[in-house]
């Protein structure tokens, strides 16, 4: 991690507003992109740190700021009614690194700088939502811990997903000066490498501890991360599955426009027409002797099974770019809205809550993350349908009753072929199938029992991110069979046509792994096939 740390090559600014930014523009943080801040959703913030010393002054008791969090909600710990004298913001300084000190509790391997700097990208982003009301001088803090290449280090266990609050204490540690980073290549105390870099400590006061740890930021990097991913295989599995249909010689009758129209799902009829245009002037159209009236479920349903994991990553991405561009905070500020607004607007519990032509200071829970953790617990189980599914075409195509091909596809100088090969994407599959198991439902009480609900968010989205590494690797075999399958059709027929969008791909293909004319290890070209799957182009 340090050396990747030390290599990170900087490229343009992405511009955050707090508003707008996209998972793709994380990730291209996350790869070493610069970053900025928009001028508007500068002062947004910096209205948001003015809204929660305004409501500190009322007497307010503000969870973090002026009483303590989880089982100590009940204890004053700073009054601020009135004036904030030096003495009060004093004592909040020394209240909030406390706070910090005492949420930094993960264990394990660290994670890799790609996570963290999308951690500092993403909780950036949402501090200029305006909901987190954090001294806006932490904003440059982290600007300059991205642009400067100061990497937290950061266990990766540890969180319950409810705010992975004893993960990112360790990021809340480093900007008080404590704690170790990466910089340049090295661990180093935090301390050293700030002032190394000419980044400026700044002491935490107000609620600016639970700014920069209360949030799920950790949990959204990782479902980042995942959506570019399985965007790419979405569109590979349905290139794929084209030229694994012309290595069967398989029937197209359940891609055709006016079939699948009439089952209705806009997702399937979609993924029938992306199937159609992958393989126009293909052989498949033409009249066929030995071609089946009906192919096995997993060729005759694939438009079915793939579009479902199109349709869950298309909703767990929306749900994802609508929480990075929002607040996910306890408490939670509301810039320039008034009480009038509101449903029982003349009662005491909602006038409370309100600083007069400013905006407002909630008591919140918006740091729960169930409405897009299910979304994405639900796309590992459509991506294990899938690679079921694509495990399955591999077995049949390895079988010459559903091609007319050798056993095992084997050439003339093979004497096993891929005989033994099955049994590597079927554990692949199978590991899948248990990554799929919801984890978002097994919880218990914490914190004496007032954080009694929870979600395991790091956990479900890292499920997922296993769960498609593994079917990129799958995706990869059955391309390898596909482009094996029809090598042997060629050997036959010179002259088969395949569509316009499989021929391209074949050939890209053949260019990274050979055809298996004898016997070879084949963990190399499985090795190959996978990132082959992860970064081509059509």
């Amino acid at each position: 991690m340090a050396l990747a740390c030390s290599q990170f090559a900087l490229a343009s600014d992405v511009t955050l507003d707090g508003k707008n930014v996209t998972p793709a523009q994380i990730n291209a943080i996350a790869e070493g992109a610069t970053v900025a801040i928009d001028d508007n959703a500068k002062k947004q913030a910096e209205k948001s740190f003015d809204v929660l010393l305004e409501a500190a002054k009322t007497g307010q008791k503000i969870y973090g700021f002026t009483v303590g969090v989880g089982w100590n909600k009940d204890k004053t710990f700073v009054n601020a009614k009135g004036e904030l004298s030096p003495e009060l913001i004093k004592s909040s300084i020394d209240f909030n690194k406390g706070l910090i000190r005492a949420h930094v509790g993960a264990v394990g391997e660290p994670l890799p700088a790609e996570t963290v700097r999308a951690i500092l990208a993403t909780r950036l982003n949402m501090l200029l939502t305006g909901a987190p009301g954090i001294q806006p001088a932490y904003l440059q803090t982290y600007v300059d811990m991205l642009n400067k290449n100061v990497i937290p280090v950061v266990p990766s266990k540890g969180s319950i997903g409810q705010a992975d609050i004893t993960v990112l204490g360790h990021v809340a540690l480093n900007m008080i000066g404590e704690g170790e980073v990466y910089y340049d290549g090295k661990k180093m105390p935090a301390k050293d490498a700030f002032e190394a870099a000419g980044i400026k400590i700044v002491d935490p006061y107000g609620k600016d501890a639970l700014a920069i740890l209360s949030t799920n930021a950790y949990s959204l990097a990782l479902a980042s991360e995942a959506v570019d991913e399985l965007k790419q295989l979405v569109d590979m599995q349905a290139l794929i599955y084209a030229l694994s249909l012309e290595a069967i010689d398989g029937n197209v009758s359940p891609i055709l426009k006016h079939n699948v129209e009439q089952k209705g799902f806009e997702h399937g009829i979609k993924t029938a027409e992306i199937v159609r245009k992958h393989l126009a002037d293909s052989y498949l159209w033409d009249k066929s002797d030995g071609r089946s009236v009906q192919d096995p479920l997993s060729f005759r349903d694939a438009q079915w099974i793939m579009s479902s994991l199109d349709e869950a990553v298309a909703r767990a991405e929306s749900k994802l770019a609508t929480q990075i561009n929002h607040g996910d905070d306890n408490p939670t500020v509301a810039v320039d809205v008034v009480a009038s607004d509101n449903d029982n607007a003349d009662t005491f519990e909602v006038k409370k809550r309100y600083v007069e032509g400013k905006g407002a200071l909630f008591s919140a829970s918006n740091f729960d993350p169930t409405p897009w953790v299910l979304d994405f617990e639900y796309t590992t189980i459509a991506l294990a349908h899938n690679a079921n599914a694509s495990s399955q075409r591999i077995i049949k195509m390895n079988d010459p009753r559903f091609t007319n091909l050798t056993r095992f596809l084997g050439g003339k100088n093979t004497y096993h072929a891929f005989g033994a090969m099955e049994k590597p994407f079927v554990a692949l599959t199978r590991e899948i199938q248990m990554l799929a198991n919801p984890a978002s439902v097994a919880t218990m009480s914490v914190a004496g029992t007032i954080e009694d609900v929870a979600t395991n968010a790091p956990l479900a989205v890292s499920r997922l991110n296993a769960a498609a590494d593994n079917y990129a690797y799958i995706l990869g075999m059955e391309l390898i069979h596909a482009a094996q399958a029809i090598d042997l059709r060629l050997q036959k027929n010179p002259e088969l046509k395949l569509g316009k969008d499989t021929q391209k791909l074949y050939k890209a293909f053949r260019e990274k792994v050979a055809f298996l004319d004898k016997d070879r290890p084949l963990s190399n070209d499985f090795e190959v096939a996978a990132e082959f799957v992860k970064h081509y182009q059509p």
